[in-house]
């Protein structure tokens, strides 16, 4: 029953993720050349999405948990912004999270030393597809583009850096609450080696070009294990407690934060005339709003878990709300842009 229950819970994953992927492509479907190359989105997409709901499930129980990491990774900026780029790019970021899979899952067999070696498999095929596609003259990224700091804004406010930036990392708004708690459930774990793994994907990317790699799609990696991190920080809200009031706390005051940063931007930036009208001050000021309703939702856990109220179900209800919101409209925002 349990491994009928997985694959269950597998092919859910997969419609639901096809299902959003055909609706962000659809309006677009007249602009690609070939239905082929049209199938081609949808399926990368949406295996991008369906690999790191699998790699989750390493770390997170909870069906909805992994669900929504999915989501952040396969429908997050960084994802469709590659997407603007050639779809062999797509293919190698959907690859990314199924290549990490063996040396996630090796700990239930006899091989837990296997781990590590397996965990460079990635970092391997990302130099061999760069390699290949350099002999065969497929420049599908620029070499020289990587991350730098000013990038980290997209952080902040990705619907306003999604015009301004080349590159896009985010993980939209409401995420950023579970982002936060994540991180400090697997450092309280002492689950080093996905934060070794994140920490080498960010030197890489901020790094100079080597081996014919473009640093930017080592940004893969930190950004696949930022949406697990998500995931399982989705099932530490679920799930607090009393002696997480302080977390639920720190959470809520920086998600508050957030909100008074985009506030104050807001006042810096006017509408640019172009091929389009972009009112950066109602980007800045939608940004807050999301960033004080994750505020809010963050103040709604710690007061029942103040009171003790053990209404989980509840709180996943109202999380998974508002984290479908924000990927739904913010996804569709960003999709646009970059099509």
């Amino acid at each position: 029953m349990p491994i009928v229950r997985s694959i269950g819970r597998f092919l859910a994953a997969a419609l639901i993720y096809t299902a959003f992927a055909v609706y962000l492509y659809q309006p677009h479907f007249s602009g690609f050349q070939t239905l082929h190359l049209r199938d081609i989105f949808v399926v990368n997409v949406s295996l991008a999405s369906l690999g790191c709901f699998l790699l989750s499930r390493r770390w997170v129980a909870s069906f909805w948990g992994s669900l929504f990491a999915g989501a952040i990774y396969g429908f997050g900026p960084f994802t469709i912004g590659l997407s603007a780029y050639h779809p062999a790019v797509n293919l190698l970021t959907a690859a990314v999270p199924w290549l990490f899979c063996p040396a996630a899952f090796c700990h239930k067999t006899n091989f837990r030393w296997a781990a590590w070696p397996l965990s460079a498999v990635p970092f391997i095929a990302i130099i061999l597809f760069f390699q290949t596609a350099d002999h065969f003259r497929l420049f599908a990224l620029p070499l020289q583009a990587r991350l730098y700091i000013s990038d980290l804004r997209g952080l902040l406010a990705p619907l306003v850096m999604i015009n301004t930036a080349p590159v896009f990392i985010s993980f939209y708004h409401i995420p950023i609450a579970p982002l936060i708690i994540g991180v400090a459930m697997l450092i309280a774990a002492q689950r080093f080696s996905i934060v070794l793994i994140f920490l080498l994907g960010t030197a890489l990317a901020f790094s100079k070009p080597f081996l014919d790699v473009s640093p930017l799609i080592w940004l893969t990696v930190p950004v696949l294990c930022c949406s697990v991190f998500i995931g399982a920080g989705m099932q530490g809200l679920a799930a607090a407690g009393t002696a997480d009031k302080i977390w639920l706390l720190l959470t809520a005051t920086a998600m508050a934060l957030l909100c008074v940063v985009a506030l104050l931007l807001s006042t810096g930036y006017s509408v640019i005339s172009g091929e389009t009208k972009i009112d950066y001050t109602m980007l800045f000021l939608q940004t807050a709003q999301m960033y004080i309703a994750g505020a809010c939702l963050v103040a709604f856990f710690y007061f029942t878990a103040y009171s003790k109220l053990h209404i989980t179900a509840l709180r996943w209800l109202i999380l998974s709300a508002a984290m479908a919101a924000d990927i739904f409209l913010s996804a569709r925002f960003v999709f646009d842009k970059v099509f």
